[in-house]
């Protein structure tokens, strides 16, 4: 069997038998995460993370320190000075379109994990909207 597949199944029978909560990784940290499709091209959607005034626009009042950015495929930073990451991801749908995915990693506990989950999705939703209808995201 696959290790994708062998991993979803462990996954799921750990859930079951209540040895790992939705969300818990292997480590027994949380993550959460969100991802959107946006109507604008991936470069558009990777500068609205890379470039601070860009990113303060649609995620005011967060810090984040810079850990890895690859044009336009992948953007890493530690959120807010603290122990915990997001790892974004950006692919191509098309030549128009593109679709995000965060994941918040290094997270204490399932609660902050559900909390960040509906944070990202506000976020992303915010950032759609800023990129759909506002024609200059910088």
């Amino acid at each position: 069997m696959p290790g994708w597949w062998a991993q979803t199944i462990t996954v799921g029978y750990e859930q079951a038998r209540g040895l790992r909560a939705p969300g818990q990784r292997r480590g027994g940290g949380f993550e959460a995460s969100a991802s959107r499709t946006v109507a604008v091209p991936a470069l558009r959607l990777f500068e609205a993370f890379a470039d601070e005034t860009a990113r303060a626009r649609w995620l005011p009042d967060v810090e984040v320190r810079v850990r890895t950015a690859t044009a336009p495929r992948s953007f890493r930073a530690d959120w807010a000075g603290g122990p915990t990451r997001i790892v974004v991801g950006i692919d191509a749908v098309g030549e128009s379109k593109a679709r995000v995915n965060v994941v918040h990693e290094k997270l204490p506990g399932a609660e902050q994990a559900a909390e960040l989950k509906g944070y990202w999705r506000d976020r992303l939703a915010a950032l759609k909207v800023l990129l759909e209808t506002d024609g200059d995201d910088r």
